[in-house]
C-alpha cells in the first residue's frame, strides 16, 4: 500500500511539473478560397499569390501574436463548390478565418456559410456591391466595388477617351456589352445609370454567358449599332473571344474599355499581339502605375519576381497582397481569433489613401467595406499595361487607336 501512494505521489509530481511547461505555440490556420481550376484559375492562382506573399511576410515578421499563420488552400469554380468548401474549411478544418475569393459568384455563396459559422470573411478581389450590401456582421472587404468599376469607366469616357479622340462625349455611341454573373451584371447596370445621368448616348446593351464560344451574332449587333466605344465586363476566355470575333467581323470601334478580367492579363496581350493596342482597361491599381502614390510598390514587385521568376501577370496579387496585410494587421490587432474582436479591430482600422503598394487606404463601413478602394484607368500601349488616370498615380498618356 505504501509503495502505491508514493507511486501515486510521484505520478502526480510528474503532471504537476508537465502542467508547468508552458505549451507550444499553435498555428492560425486561415482558409484561402479561390478558383484554382476551370476558366477562372489564371486570376484565381494570381490573387491567391498575393495572399501568400502577405501571410510568408507576416511570418517572416514572427506572425500573429507570436503564432505561424498557415494557409488552407480550397478550390472553388462555382457557387456549389464555394459551398461545399466553405463548409469543409469552417468545420472540417477549423480556420479561424477566410481569405478570397477574386469570383464574386463564389465570394457571395461562401459568405453565407461563414456568417453562419460565426466566421469571418476577408474578401480581397471580387467586387459584387452586394457582397457587403446584405447586413453580414463578419464579412469585410478591402478592394473597390463594381460601382466604382462602372463609375470610373462612364468617368474616363467624359474625361480622359473623348478628349483623346477629339470627339463630344455626347456625340459619341456607346455598346455595353457583358457577362451575365454577378459581376457583369452588376458593373453593367451602374454603366447604365451614371452613362444615362451624364447623358451619353448608349445605342446597345448585350449579356452573354462567359462560358460562351460564339460572340459572332453580338459582335454584328453591336457593328450594325455603328457603336464608337465598346465597353465590355469580361473574364479572359470571352474577352479574347470577342476581340478574334471582332476582327474576322472587320469591326474595330475607335475605343474599347475593359472592366478588368481578362483585360489585365500578360496573357491576354500575348495572345492578341497588336490587336490589344490602345485598349483600355479600369481595374485595380496594377504594377505600372507612379510609385509615389504607392509606397512599396517597387518592393512589392521585387519580392513577386524573386519568388516566381517573372514580373506579375495581372494586378490582382497585388491587391490580394494589400488586402490580405491588412487584414493579418487587423487580426495581430485584435490579440484575438474571436469574431467580435475582429471586427471591432476592422472598425477602427484606418491608412490613409496613399499609404499601400496599391495606392489605397483603409478605412472600412458598418458594413465591411473599405472605403478608401479605388480603380484606375489603364491602356496597353507597346505590349505593357500602362497607367493614364487619375493623375496622381498615371505614368504615361493616353493614345487614341489606329
Amino acid at each position: 500500500m505504501i509503495k502505491t501512494l508514493k507511486r501515486l505521489a510521484t505520478a502526480a509530481a510528474c503532471l504537476t511539473a508537465l502542467a508547468a511547461v508552458p505549451t507550444q505555440a499553435q498555428d492560425i490556420k486561415l482558409g484561402a478560397l479561390y478558383p484554382f481550376s476551370g476558366g477562372l484559375a489564371l486570376l484565381g492562382d494570381e490573387s491567391f499569390r498575393g495572399t501568400q506573399m502577405a501571410v510568408d511576410e507576416k511570418n517572416a515578421a514572427g506572425g500573429i501574436d507570436g503564432k505561424k499563420v498557415v494557409l488552407v488552400k480550397a478550390d472553388a469554380v462555382d457557387a456549389n463548390q464555394a459551398v461545399g468548401e466553405a463548409r469543409r474549411l469552417t468545420s472540417v478544418e477549423g480556420v479561424s478565418a477566410i481569405f478570397g475569393s477574386f469570383a464574386s459568384g463564389v465570394a457571395t455563396a461562401a459568405t453565407q456559410v461563414t456568417e453562419l459559422a460565426g466566421i469571418p470573411y476577408f474578401e480581397l478581389g471580387a467586387v459584387a456591391d452586394t457582397i457587403t450590401g446584405r447586413g453580414l456582421k463578419y464579412v469585410f472587404r478591402s478592394n473597390s466595388t463594381a460601382k466604382s468599376f462602372a463609375e470610373r469607366s462612364i468617368e474616363s469616357i467624359v474625361k480622359v477617351i473623348a478628349p483623346t479622340l477629339k470627339a463630344d462625349p455626347k456625340a459619341l455611341k456607346i455598346a455595353i456589352i457583358y457577362e451575365d454573373g454577378p459581376y457583369g451584371t452588376l458593373v453593367s447596370g451602374f454603366q447604365k445609370e451614371e452613362a444615362k445621368r451624364l447623358g451619353l448616348n448608349v445605342v446597345e446593351s448585350q449579356a452573354y454567358s462567359a462560358k460562351s464560344v460564339d460572340l459572332s451574332s453580338l459582335v454584328l449587333r453591336i457593328k450594325g449599332s455603328g457603336a464608337d466605344v465598346v465597353l465590355q465586363t469580361s473574364y479572359q476566355n470571352d474577352t479574347l473571344l470577342f476581340f478574334r470575333q471582332a476582327a474576322s467581323a472587320d469591326y474595330k470601334p475607335r475605343a474599347v474599355v475593359g472592366a478588368g478580367g481578362g483585360y489585365s492579363l500578360q496573357e491576354t496581350a500575348q495572345a492578341l499581339g497588336t490587336g490589344i493596342e490602345a485598349v483600355y482597361n479600369v481595374d485595380f491599381p496594377q504594377i505600372t502605375m507612379k510609385e509615389t502614390g504607392a509606397p512599396g510598390l517597387k518592393e512589392f514587385v521585387a519580392a513577386y519576381e524573386k519568388r516566381f521568376g517573372a514580373k506579375p501577370r495581372s494586378g490582382h496579387s497585388l491587391v490580394n497582397y494589400v488586402g490580405a496585410k491588412a487584414f493579418l494587421e487587423i487580426m495581430a490587432t485584435a490579440k484575438s481569433t474571436d469574431k467580435d474582436k475582429i471586427r471591432q479591430a476592422a472598425l477602427a482600422y484606418r491608412k490613409p489613401v496613399g499609404s499601400s503598394a496599391a495606392g489605397w487606404g483603409f478605412q472600412f463601413a458598418e458594413n465591411g467595406q473599405n472605403q478608401f478602394a479605388s480603380t484606375n484607368l489603364m491602356q496597353w500601349q507597346g505590349g505593357k499595361l500602362v497607367t493614364v488616370y487619375p493623375e496622381a498615380v498615371a505614368n504615361a498618356k493616353p493614345i487614341a487607336g489606329k
